[in-house]
């Protein structure tokens, strides 16, 4: 199934300009880029912008302009919400005014900490420390069960997830999705002003392969707090990844990575950004 309505889709990618850079340098795949080829796939006849708003030079979206978006996509970066850095305070200014301009947004990661602050909440860095590569038996609330945003999903189910920071307090008009055990905010409905914004803290548009490249990047911080002894196991471990994608039905593979098809399957994996647009994109927009 796709959605043939002709969206207009702003895809807001959240990354420093020097991060970006480190990315290309390090066979990193780009989050606007994994956000892009699943609306592609999706509402082939939007019209996709992305934006930096990272970088000062970026003219940020203002006023009447907000509106000629029918929906804002944010992605992960590796900044810290609470620091008082210009390249965060323009974005959280950003994501008050799509608020009051009642634009829906989704985000991931970084996107679930911009919905929370950006309305009053609170984030800080997670006390377990990083939680990384698959984020296990994330669970559903009893809100989330009855939520839109993660209809159709498992009660328990398994996602990508790379981040050390955490939404430590809901600020008003926000509702917990889905939980585990390693970080309690996994997803979040965040209404505020004249919007409405969906998050999670894991990545549906990610997958084995793309998170494969990210963790092979990361091999030195992976090895530094303790989850691999030497970063030539962190690029074996990778290498698994890749098969896996590459064969995601050798059962052994499956087994000794832990991965079901929570994980592998699109359909499943990719069901909350089906459900944004479904239900708060489509219903609003001019088409």
């Amino acid at each position: 199934m796709v959605v043939n309505a002709k969206l207009a889709i702003c895809i807001l990618n959240c990354y420093p300009r020097t991060s970006r850079e480190n990315f290309d340098r390090s066979d990193v795949g780009h989050p606007h880029d994994l956000y892009a080829d699943f609306l592609r796939r999706y509402t082939p006849q939007a019209t996709v912008d992305v934006l930096f708003i990272a970088d000062p030079d970026t003219s940020l979206p203002t006023g009447a302009n907000l509106r000629s978006y029918d929906g804002y996509i944010w992605t992960g970066s590796d900044l810290t919400i609470y620091h008082d850095d210009p390249r965060v305070t323009r974005q959280i200014a950003l994501a008050k005014a799509i608020y009051e301009a009642g634009v829906p947004c989704y985000g991931s990661c970084w996107g679930i900490q911009m919905a929370a602050v950006a309305a009053g909440g609170e984030v800080r860095k997670n006390p377990k420390g990083r939680e990384w590569g698959i984020a296990r038996d994330i669970r559903r609330t009893e809100a989330g069960r009855r939520s839109l945003l993660l209809a159709g999903k498992p009660d328990r189910y398994d996602g990508f997830i790379m981040h050390l920071d955490e939404v430590t307090r809901l600020p008003e008009g926000a509702t917990l999705l889905a939980t585990n055990e390693h970080t309690h905010v996994q997803a979040l409905e965040v209404r505020h002003g004249n919007g409405v914004f969906w998050a999670t803290q894991y990545h549906p548009e990610y997958n084995l392969y793309e998170m494969a490249r990210l963790i092979a990047a990361r091999a030195a911080p992976l090895v530094r707090e303790g989850f691999f002894r030497t970063e030539e196991d962190v690029r074996a471990y990778a290498a698994k990844m890749r098969a896996l994608h590459q064969n995601p039905d050798s059962a052994e593979l499956r087994q000794e990575l832990g991965v079901g098809d929570d994980i592998l399957d699109p359909a499943i994996r990719e069901q909350e950004l089906r459900n944004w647009i479904d239900h708060l994109v489509l219903p609003g927009c001019n088409t």
